[in-house]
């Protein structure tokens, strides 16, 4: 099983992370483990009205970092949802990992899908998607990258189950 473990999704707003970790989740409970998500939305309010900047997002990382860091402590697995922009939000991220794995999951689609969801969902500054996808963190050296424009999140969630295991 996946004790002690992070899987990282990485990747720009609106390409489908919240959907993959909650399959991952119901996944891994089929199997009698018992997850927990994090994501960053639950430890930033967003207006659509407002652009959400890097020192913005690095605010909120001492809560995200520390309580990613009890989970593995206790033994569990973290499913982390995040968006990164950053050398230094990546750096504290993997930080609160040690004492167990990190697994590094992009997950992304083609730029007109992002779009299409980010208007749909209607929660997020216009270009978003856009501007996290320019800035995302780090670009290479992912241990599994997927397309969530091509697959559903269920198939995706398989794919990455699968070559964690």
């Amino acid at each position: 099983m996946l004790e002690r473990t992070m899987i990282l999704l990485n990747g720009p707003s609106s390409a489908g992370k919240s959907t993959i970790s909650r399959e991952i989740q119901k996944r891994l409970r089929e199997m009698n483990a018992d997850p927990l998500i994090i994501s960053i939305d639950d430890y930033m309010r967003t207006d659509p009205k407002e652009t959400i900047y890097e020192d913005d997002i690095y605010e909120i990382m001492p809560d995200m970092c520390r309580d990613t860091k009890n989970a593995i402590e206790q033994g569990k697995t973290v499913i982390v949802d995040h968006a990164i922009t950053s050398e230094r939000i990546y750096d504290a991220m993997m930080d609160a990992a040690k004492g167990g794995k990190a697994y590094m999951v992009k997950v992304s689609c083609d730029i007109e899908i992002l779009r299409k969801r980010e208007t749909e969902r209607g929660d997020r500054c216009p270009g978003s998607a856009e501007a996290s996808l320019e800035y995302l963190w780090p670009k290479d050296g992912y241990d599994i990258c997927i397309d969530n424009g091509k697959r559903s999140a269920g198939e995706n969630a398989e794919i990455i189950l699968e070559a964690l295991s």
